[in-house]
């Protein structure tokens, strides 16, 4: 059965979305442009704006899936699974990794993140003199262990 909590599965429909309809629109001509010129898009971005535009749609796929309680049916449409610039496949496998460093790597462990922002004039600084970056780097860390004892 496709419900969870209180929550009801609801179809993503990703030809709704701007991005795939700005996507769908313009590709095509991008692509002629390209060859026109003589030049290509690499493979791999290729295979990412087709399979962008494949994913979500029944009509490229799908899978019945029936409740056992009920027999209420839903039909789950094959998604891309890309990493480039698919949303909803790159919200899902940003909450799956999530979920996996929580439940299987952290395992409950207190976790703090430190996020250090240095001047603008320091960072030029260190930039042209990288050797010092390695003593300021000890200080920030002597710093923090003190903070944090």
């Amino acid at each position: 059965m496709l419900v969870t909590h209180s929550h009801t599965y609801k179809r993503h429909r990703p030809e709704q979305t701007l991005l795939y309809q700005l996507v769908e629109r313009h590709y095509p001509e991008f692509q002629k442009q390209l060859s026109q010129k003589g030049k290509s898009l690499p493979l791999h971005v290729v295979k990412e704006f087709e399979e962008f535009l494949r994913c979500g749609r029944l009509e490229h796929g799908f899978l019945r899936v029936v409740c056992d309680d009920c027999k209420h049916e839903k039909l789950l449409a094959f998604s891309c699974k890309r990493r480039g610039f698919c949303p909803s496949c790159g919200a899902r496998r940003m909450a799956e990794s999530a979920k996996l460093l929580v439940e299987d790597v952290l395992h409950g462990y207190p976790v703090r993140q430190w996020v250090l922002s240095l001047p603008i004039p320091l960072r030029l600084l260190l930039a042209r003199y990288p050797k010092h970056l390695s003593k300021i780097m000890q200080i920030i860390h002597r710093a923090i262990e003190f903070k944090t004892n």
